[in-house]
């Protein structure tokens, strides 16, 4: 083998997906990270209830972010469905990634939850790498490797006659 200086990498490197720690690594990955949102939406349902408050409240004092008005105009008029979606929808991203349910379906739901805590502390008084943006990251990759083909019921799903005649619900799955 012949060494490149223009890429010394560029026969050596490769990150092998398909090897068994890599699938290991990435349910573990999709546990855990539904168990920080089970575990959020939970405890927001036993202290608040269906009425968690502070999702509007938190929406309403996001003025001058990069959406613009949009998140106090929800604050403001989708109270109705934040105060309760909040606990519940955390809550239920986090049990389907545990178990690795409509893995991508939920996980997208993380994305939206986590883009919108990530915006809504434009402050960035830690700078712009912060651990909202790491939990969107957490997030992205799960979409990304599929991670309810590793060790969760998405890979026994996908096995269906349904799905098998409806390909396109991969895409929500894994």
């Amino acid at each position: 083998m012949a060494y490149s200086e223009t890429n010394p990498l560029a026969e050596n490197f490769g990150f092998d997906i398909g090897g068994p720690l890599a699938a290991y690594w990435i349910a573990l990955l999709r546990v855990i990270t539904g168990w920080w949102f089970f575990h959020a939406g939970v405890t927001k349902l036993l202290t608040d209830g269906l009425n968690y408050t502070a999702g509007p409240g938190y929406l309403k004092g996001m003025t001058g972010t990069a959406l613009g008005g949009l998140p106090v105009w929800m604050g403001n008029n989708l109270a109705w469905l934040i105060k309760p979606g909040v606990p519940l929808f955390e809550a239920l991203i986090g049990l389907a990634l545990i178990f690795g349910v409509l893995t991508r379906l939920a996980a997208f739901g993380g994305v939206f939850f986590m883009s919108l805590f990530w915006v809504g502390n434009a402050g960035f008084g830690h700078g712009v790498v912060n651990s909202d943006l790491m939990g969107l990251m957490l997030f992205m990759t799960v979409i990304v490797f599929a991670a309810g083909r590793y060790y969760g019921l998405d890979a026994i799903i996908e096995k269906t006659r349904f799905v098998k005649r409806h390909p396109r619900l991969r895409y929500l799955l894994g």
